[in-house]
């Protein structure tokens, strides 16, 4: 019983923020910017597509003949709460490292280290209830539609080997319609709405503030 109560205790002093939204919205760049303005050495920065599963471990989608990657399926969702919970607890994990390229897990992983606060991203984070409710702070990012096509666009075909076709084909045969199914109505459970993504300074000044003063509560030492 003491075992527990410690874990309880150590578990209560990390905060976790999750960052959801479309894919392309500017998720990563709102979390990197509070990376910047906070510190990455007191965050522990959790993406969702590193726990993507290897391809030859995915079902085929039986309304489509193939394969859906961007189904809430297609996510080891389970790995990455146990892994969260290891970093409240002070212990560091081995993230995987996922090929986009091969649609597959690299052999390889990178070793997080547990901080005070831990962020969470990803298009499904908020979408999933049982990773949705270790969030003290759920954030959702909102940009229109056209915009994180065109971003996405130019992402997979510079960052993911794709060709525009493949990447066109993805988008309506898979991307919206699930975005529209899950993520979009995850959007519910947000306790911040940011528009414009990685654009809205006013809004990335706020959520870091928010994180300083909770380390500062805590007794962290804060840069000036």
């Amino acid at each position: 019983k003491e075992m527990e109560e410690r874990e309880m205790n150590d578990r209560q002093n990390v905060f976790i923020i999750g960052i959801a939204g479309g894919s392309a919205s500017g998720k990563s760049t709102i979390a990197s910017a509070i990376l910047d303005k906070v510190g990455s050495e007191r965050i522990t920065h959790l993406r969702h597509d590193s726990y993507y599963k290897s391809i030859d471990e995915l079902p085929i989608d039986e309304h489509l003949g193939e394969i859906n990657f961007d189904h809430p399926d297609a996510l080891d969702t389970d790995l990455l709460i146990e892994h969260i919970r290891q970093l409240q607890l002070g212990q560091a994990v081995a993230v995987p490292i996922y090929d986009f390229v091969h649609d597959r897990r690299s052999s390889e992983t990178w070793r997080a280290e547990p901080h005070p606060i831990i962020l969470v991203e990803g298009i499904l984070v908020l979408a999933e209830p049982a990773l949705r409710e270790m969030f003290d702070v759920k954030i959702f990012v909102d940009t229109p539609s056209d915009v994180r096509f065109i971003r996405r666009l130019k992402r997979d075909i510079a960052e993911r080997g794709r060709t525009t076709e493949s990447v066109i084909e993805q988008y309506m045969r898979t991307v919206r319609p699930m975005h529209l199914a899950f993520v979009e109505p995850s959007k519910v459970y947000a306790d911040v709405i940011i528009p414009q993504g990685g654009f809205n300074t006013v809004a990335i000044d706020m959520v870091a503030d928010r994180v300083r003063s909770i380390l500062s509560y805590s007794g962290y030492e804060l840069a000036r």
